[in-house]
C-alpha cells in the first residue's frame, strides 16, 4: 500500500475510534442532563423551560435547559478527551494535560455554540424547527421535548469536532530544532 493509502487508513481508523469516544460522549451528555434535569426537578420544583436569567434586560433569556446543557457538555468534554488522549491519538505524542485540553475545549466550545443554538430553536415554540408539542409534551421520557432536542443538538456537533481535534488538539507537538 502507497502512503496516501495509509494515511487514508489510519485516518478512517481514527475516525471510527472518534466516533465510538463520541457516542460514549453522546452517552455521559444525555445521562448527565437527565439527572442534572431530576435534580433541579426534584429539589427545587423548577422545569427547565423555566428563566434561569434575563439578558441584559432584553427579551431573550438563558432558561434552565440551557444551564442543564452546559454542565453536561463540561462533563461529557472531559469525558471525551480523556479517552481520546488515551486512546484514539493515543499514538500522539503526549503534552502536558492541560496544554492539550484547552484546544479541545476551544473546539468543543465552538461546536457547543451551535449546539446551543439548534437546542434553543429545537426548544422554542415559535422556531420554524421546534420541535412539535404534540408530540413532544413531555407525558413520558421519550417525549420529553428538552431530552431529544439536547440529543439531536449534541449529535450535529460531531463530524465537525473531528476535523478540528485530529488537526488542532491531538495534533504532533512541534519539536523546536536543539
Amino acid at each position: 500500500m502507497g502512503s496516501t493509502a495509509v494515511r487514508i487508513v489510519a485516518s478512517a481508523r481514527e475516525f471510527v475510534k472518534f466516533g465510538i469516544v463520541g457516542g460514549s460522549g453522546v452517552a455521559v451528555n444525555l445521562v448527565v442532563f437527565y439527572l442534572a434535569k431530576k435534580a433541579i426537578e426534584l429539589g427545587f420544583g423548577i422545569h427547565e423551560a423555566e428563566v434561569f436569567a434575563n439578558i441584559f434586560g432584553t427579551r431573550f433569556n438563558i432558561r434552565w435547559y440551557h444551564v442543564l446543557s452546559t454542565v453536561a457538555f463540561v462533563v461529557a468534554n472531559i469525558w471525551n478527551y480523556q479517552l481520546n488522549r488515551s486512546w484514539t491519538f493515543r499514538h500522539v505524542p503526549k503534552r502536558n494535560w492541560f496544554a492539550g485540553f484547552f484546544p479541545f475545549l476551544a473546539t468543543g466550545i465552538l461546536a457547543f455554540a451551535v449546539s446551543l443554538t439548534l437546542m434553543t430553536l429545537l426548544m422554542n415554540p415559535t422556531s420554524p424547527i421546534a420541535l412539535p408539542e404534540h408530540i413532544f409534551d413531555d407525558s413520558t421520557g421519550l417525549r420529553t421535548k428538552s431530552y431529544w432536542a439536547q440529543a439531536i443538538s449534541t449529535l450535529i456537533a460531531m463530524p465537525v469536532n473531528f476535523v478540528v481535534n485530529k488537526y488542532w488538539a491531538f495534533r504532533k507537538p512541534k519539536v523546536t530544532p536543539v
